[in-house]
């Protein structure tokens, strides 16, 4: 998947700026499939446009810039019906935690738990978002499919931590043995 078709899923839904499809990319339902910045998306929707995938208006607003509203053309479902039938490629997991965790062992024991505790109630307030999310009218099977996965991803997450959370606050060094090889 690339940010073209992020694009492509998100005006399937509907219509949106540029601007609405980072935030969805961002904090909303689509910041779970690929990362896209805006350096990523304007370039996306302009080819997505040349191409004949998507349209654009522009809508005066007052007293603030007008905004470019992009709209799926046939074609463009079309092309991502076709790119949703292609192999995947292999999901992508990426932690800024995970390579926290892994130098554990050169950090003092107190920040080691407070980043492991940030950590824990992150994933505590993404399943509050997820079970929030599920109290809204969802608008089919697979968004249902979708949701249940991400519970299960948090629900995993956050018991891991809070069964293990100890051993990787041991890992840390207490200041007092750095101290004492001083």
């Amino acid at each position: 998947m690339n940010v073209r078709t992020l694009c492509l899923s998100i005006l399937y839904e509907g219509e949106s700026t540029g601007y609405e499809i980072r935030r969805q990319c961002v904090d909303g339902e689509c910041s779970y499939f690929i990362e896209a910045s805006f350096g990523s998306i304007y370039p996306a929707l302009a080819k997505l446009e040349d191409d004949g995938l998507v349209t654009s208006r522009t809508e005066v607003q007052s007293g603030k810039p007008a905004k470019k509203i992009y709209s799926i053309t046939d074609a463009g479902r079309e092309a991502f019906a076709q790119e949703l039938s292609m192999p995947l490629g292999e999901d992508m997991f990426r932690s800024p935690f995970l390579l926290f965790a892994r130098f554990a062992h050169i950090l003092p024991r107190e920040v080691v738990e407070a980043r492991a505790n940030e950590f824990l109630q992150q994933r505590i307030d993404k399943l509050r978002h997820i079970e929030e999310a599920t109290s809204k009218p969802i608008c089919n099977a697979s968004d249902t499919w979708v949701i249940n996965y991400g519970r299960a991803m948090m629900e995993l997450a956050e018991r891991h931590m809070r069964s293990h959370m100890h051993e990787l606050i041991t890992l840390a060094r207490a200041d007092s043995d750095r101290d004492a090889a001083e």
